[in-house]
């Protein structure tokens, strides 16, 4: 279970978006028949295609990128909040991070290096964000 406050677990959030898009459509059919059917169904289309748009855009910034790098990682370090997908910190580096631990198993471990040495090391849990560590190099 998440411990950001309001976030829903994994399952409800598997259960709980597709019921609302059916009590969507469910609700334009008993307000205004086939029309409201019809309103609702581009309601819940247009909310999948603005997830699709930012996933898109995010997944763009991040490619364009070297794998593991971050403008600093003692910003990134700052900005970072228990509960986070890998998503929402993908749009904090703009880059994909270095994979520490095998395809499949988890936890899942991400680094990001700036160009300073720094690196931040984040720890993903059920695909959510539990720990992450700030190393500085020693000069």
């Amino acid at each position: 279970m998440s411990t950001r406050p309001g976030a829903w677990p994994r399952r409800a959030r598997a259960v709980g978006v597709p019921l609302v898009g059916l009590l969507v459509l469910w609700g334009g059919y008993s307000a205004w028949g086939a029309q409201g059917v019809a309103l609702g169904l581009a309601g819940v289309v247009m909310w999948a295609l603005l997830h699709v748009t930012r996933l898109t855009h995010i997944m763009k910034q991040a490619a364009n990128r070297p794998v593991g790098h971050v403008g600093s990682a003692v910003m990134l370090h700052a900005k970072l909040k228990p509960g986070f997908n890998l998503l929402k910190v993908l749009a904090l580096t703009r880059a994909l991070g270095e994979r520490l631990t095998p395809e499949g198993e988890d936890p899942e471990r991400y680094r990001w290096t700036d160009g300073g040495g720094s690196q931040v090391t984040c720890v993903f849990v059920g695909g959510r964000l539990t720990d992450w560590q700030l190393v500085r190099p020693t000069d």
